[in-house]
């Protein structure tokens, strides 16, 4: 894993928490629940592979 998906991870982290309390301040909380969802998903996209390499790096370890 690099460092810049770490930094990718904690912009959007920052992005949507400042999306977030200026829709809940404005009134629409269901945009900010629908922004943070939003924020989720992207970042699970990105974080899918490096799960999927560690299970499968783990089966390689113990089918010795």
């Amino acid at each position: 894993m690099s460092v810049n998906l770490i930094f990718k991870i904690a912009a959007v982290g920052i992005l949507v928490s400042i999306l977030s309390q200026v829709l809940k301040h404005s009134g629409r909380e269901e945009q900010a629940f629908l922004t943070s969802l939003a924020g989720l998903i992207l970042v699970l996209f990105w974080i899918v592979p490096y799960i999927y390499d560690l299970f499968e790096a783990i089966k390689r370890l113990f089918a010795l």
